[in-house]
């Protein structure tokens, strides 16, 4: 029975010319002109200066909180992590304002500096941070000066507003855009500006899954030339300009290699059209289940998805009838790949004691509990398109 796949990596060949030249040239590691090519060439495309090739989107996140922390309460002692510094004087941890329903990735990093999470409730329009609550979550941690905020399933979050709210309150917004490259917002001067430009440190994924890939990799974008040097410096190791091996702070060995970006210079000039395929599978869901009690995953009009993963939920009196599991289930028995909804960061065992600020509407538990992802592969056919669909119908 063929596999359908929830997201797989296409590949279009052009990949291999510049492994190849990696190969040929024995440029494998570290580094190489491939990185800086890949790292010039996205920061053009999602329209940021600058940009530091990094070994996973996970890894640029943990670099943009630690540029954030340096920012606001400067250089740490040693090995110590900015919680640990101001603990020992006696002050209060940095207070980061998070994204709730997104993936654990998005926040760790704020534990591996030790800061104090603050999760912000969703809102229906795209799922992602509440604006409202936002503003909420500033009057009740007023010395909060860091947000953090996620595009789920690559839809853009109100960043337009989000900025605006950050910066009404001293705040530095970091944009993870990890699952939303090639996706677009609709200003309210009518311009489009590209996810992964909001925030002052915005960081992108090039997982397996994601719209194009590198096998794994990421990216940290910024206009701040100091702070991507920076940045580049802790990947490397945080080697200080010495005859030998010195070191005045913690590094990470982060850095993406030649071969790597390689991959992903074959597969960039491919990102907006795996992300219209992307739209066709979300339409096709759409269309088919217009008469189903379901309800595709929503985006704000005028904005640009890259429907990197296409979802629904269930309405609450059909839940009698098909459920997330029944139709994973289903789905599975035919196999077919789905995934449930990512899970709210204030219901983990994690971070569960995590303060979490709401309105009352608790849209992450709500999606969450009636929500599924669907398979989004690119390379599926029309005849796999309608199995899904089948499959699901036939639940109800």
């Amino acid at each position: 029975m063929k596999k359908i796949y929830l997201s797989s990596p296409t590949m279009h060949g052009e990949e291999q010319k510049y492994i190849k030249e990696a190969f040929d040239t024995n440029w494998i590691a570290p580094l190489g002109k491939n990185v800086d090519e890949f790292e010039r060439q996205m920061a053009e495309f999602v329209g940021t200066k600058y940009a530091a090739a990094l070994t996973s989107g996970t890894a640029a996140l943990h670099l943009a909180t630690k540029l954030a922390f340096k920012e606001l309460y400067g250089d740490n002692k040693g090995a110590q992590t900015v919680g640990e510094m101001l603990r020992e004087q006696g002050k209060e941890l940095p207070v980061v304002l998070c994204s709730d329903m997104t993936f654990a990735a998005t926040v760790n990093p704020v534990a591996y500096e030790g800061g104090k999470h603050v999760f912000i409730e969703s809102e229906r329009t795209t799922w992602n941070m509440n604006p409202e609550a936002l503003e909420e979550a500033f009057k009740q941690y007023p010395q909060a000066k860091i947000v953090l905020v996620a595009n789920l399933y690559g839809t853009p979050s109100q960043l337009e507003e989000i900025q605006k709210i950050a910066k009404a309150h001293n705040a530095i917004l970091i944009e993870d855009a990890a699952e939303s490259l090639g996706a677009s917002v609709r200003m309210s001067d009518g311009t489009k500006r590209n996810t992964g430009t909001f925030g002052k440190y915005n960081a992108i994924s090039f997982n397996g899954n994601k719209i194009i890939t590198t096998s794994g990799g990421g990216m940290l974008l910024s206009d701040d030339a100091d702070a991507v040097l920076k940045a580049r410096f802790w990947s490397t190791q945080a080697r200080d300009d010495a005859a030998w091996y010195e070191h005045s702070e913690v590094g990470y060995n982060y850095r993406m290699s030649n071969i790597i970006a390689g991959v992903g210079l074959g597969q960039l000039p491919y990102i907006e059209e795996h992300r219209k395929k992307k739209e066709w599978i979300y339409n096709y869901y759409k269309e088919a289940f217009k008469n189903l009690p379901v309800e595709m995953n929503p985006y704000k009009e005028g904005d640009t998805p890259n429907f990197w993963l296409s979802c629904l939920t269930i309405n609450k009196d059909a839940m009698k009838i098909a459920t997330p599991e029944k139709l994973a289930k289903l789905l599975a028995d035919k196999n077919i790949d789905s995934r449930p909804i990512w899970k709210p960061m204030h219901l983990q065992p994690l971070y569960k004691k995590a303060p979490f600020v709401s309105l009352g509407d608790k849209v992450g538990d709500d999606v969450f509990a009636r929500g599924i992802c669907l398979p989004s592969d690119i390379k599926n056919t029309e005849e796999d398109m309608q199995l899904i669909v089948d499959t699901i119908k036939n639940a109800f």
